[in-house]
C-alpha cells in the first residue's frame, strides 16, 4: 500500500522541517501543490510504483484551500489512504518565528489587496487560522509551540512509521508550567501524586529511569491513577473510534514534565502495547538522530 503524508498546518509551524525530514526518509515530495492538483498527482505516483509521497499544502496556494478537506474525504472515500499532520504553533511563538526570520507571512499581500491597506502580522495569523480552522479539527495535530526541531523531526518520523491502525494513539507528557499542550484531545493531571523531585538522588532522572519508576511504583495512589486513567480509555477509545477519528492524544501532565507525567505515559503504553502507540514526551530531549 502506497504510504502518502499530507502535511499542511498554520505557516511558521515548522513544515519546512517537516518536509526536510519526509525528504530524507525517501519520500517523494511536493511543497505547495494546488489542491486541484492533488488527486492527479497522487493517481501519478500510483502508476509510476512510487511508494512513499509526501504533499505540503497551505495557504500559499491560492483561492482552493477551501476544497482541501472534501477533496481528502473523497480521495479517502475512493480507497486513498491518508495520513494528514497539521502543524500548529501558538501566536506569540509565531510572532517570535517571524520576528526571528524577518519573513513576510504568505498572506501579506493578499490582504493587503483586499482591505486596501497593510494588514499586521497578527491579522494574517487570525485570518490563516480561520481559513485553515475546518482542517485542524479533522486531523492529526502537532504543536510545534515548544518543540525542538530535533523533536518534531522525531515525532513525525514516529507518526509516519507508525502501524495503520483504526486510531493511532499518543500518549505525550508535558509540564503545567509551560502549558498545555494545544493538541491533546484528552487532558489528565498527575501533579497530586507523590513527587521524586524533591529526592536529591532521583531530581536529575526522569520517569524513564528504573531507580525512578520503582520509586513512583511504591505508591497505591500512583497505581490507583494509572488504572483509572487507563479504564477511562478503555472504555470511551471505542466511541472515538465510530466517530471514523483518525488520531486521539492522551496528554499527563505534572509540574515540571520530568518525573510524574513521564512514568505516567510509559505506564499507559506499556498497557496499550496492543494498539501499538506513540510516546512523546514534550519536556524530554529527542532521542539521537540516526545517520
Amino acid at each position: 500500500m502506497q504510504n502518502i503524508v499530507l502535511l499542511t498546518g498554520i505557516s511558521g509551524s515548522g513544515k519546512s522541517v517537516a518536509l526536510r525530514l519526509l525528504e530524507d526518509a525517501g519520500y517523494v515530495c511536493v511543497d505547495n501543490l494546488p489542491v486541484r492538483f492533488l488527486q492527479e498527482f497522487i493517481s501519478t505516483t500510483q502508476q509510476q510504483g512510487i511508494e512513499r509521497v509526501a504533499v505540503a499544502i497551505d495557504v500559499r496556494t491560492v483561492g482552493e484551500l477551501d476544497e482541501l478537506p472534501a477533496t481528502v474525504q473523497e480521495m479517502r472515500a475512493q480507497g486513498t489512504a491518508f495520513r494528514v499532520i497539521f502543524l500548529d504553533a501558538n501566536d506569540h511563538t509565531l510572532r517570535q518565528r517571524y520576528s526571528e526570520s524577518r519573513r513576510r507571512h504568505p498572506l501579506t499581500d493578499r490582504l493587503a489587496l483586499q482591505h486596501g491597506r497593510t494588514p499586521s502580522l497578527q491579522e494574517c495569523i487570525d485570518t490563516e487560522r480561520e481559513m485553515l480552522a475546518p482542517l485542524r479539527e479533522q486531523e492529526h495535530t502537532i504543536d510545534t509551540s515548544d518543540l525542538t526541531p530535533g523533536q518534531l523531526r522525531a515525532w513525525v518520523r514516529d507518526l509516519v512509521q507508525a502501524d495503520r491502525a483504526p486510531v493511532v494513539l499518543t500518549f505525550a507528557s508535558f509540564a503545567y508550567k509551560r502549558g498545555v499542550p494545544g493538541d491533546a484531545d484528552l487532558v489528565f493531571d498527575v501533579r497530586c501524586l507523590p513527587n521524586p523531585h524533591y529526592d536529591q538522588a532521583l531530581r536529575p532522572l526522569t520517569g524513564r529511569d528504573e531507580p525512578v519508576a520503582k520509586w513512583l511504583s511504591q505508591f497505591g495512589s500512583v497505581e490507583a491513577m494509572v488504572t483509572d486513567i487507563a479504564g477511562y480509555i478503555e472504555r470511551w477509545l471505542p466511541l472515538y473510534m465510530q466517530d471514523t477519528r483518525n488520531y486521539l492524544t492522551v496528554a499527563i501532565g505534572c509540574t515540571g514534565g520530568k518525573h510524574r507525567s513521564v512514568y505516567v505515559a510509559e505506564e499507559l503504553a506499556r498497557r496499550f502495547a496492543d494498539h501499538a502507540p506513540l510516546i512523546r514526551h514534550r519536556n524530554q530531549p529527542p532521542p539521537p538522530e540516526r545517520p
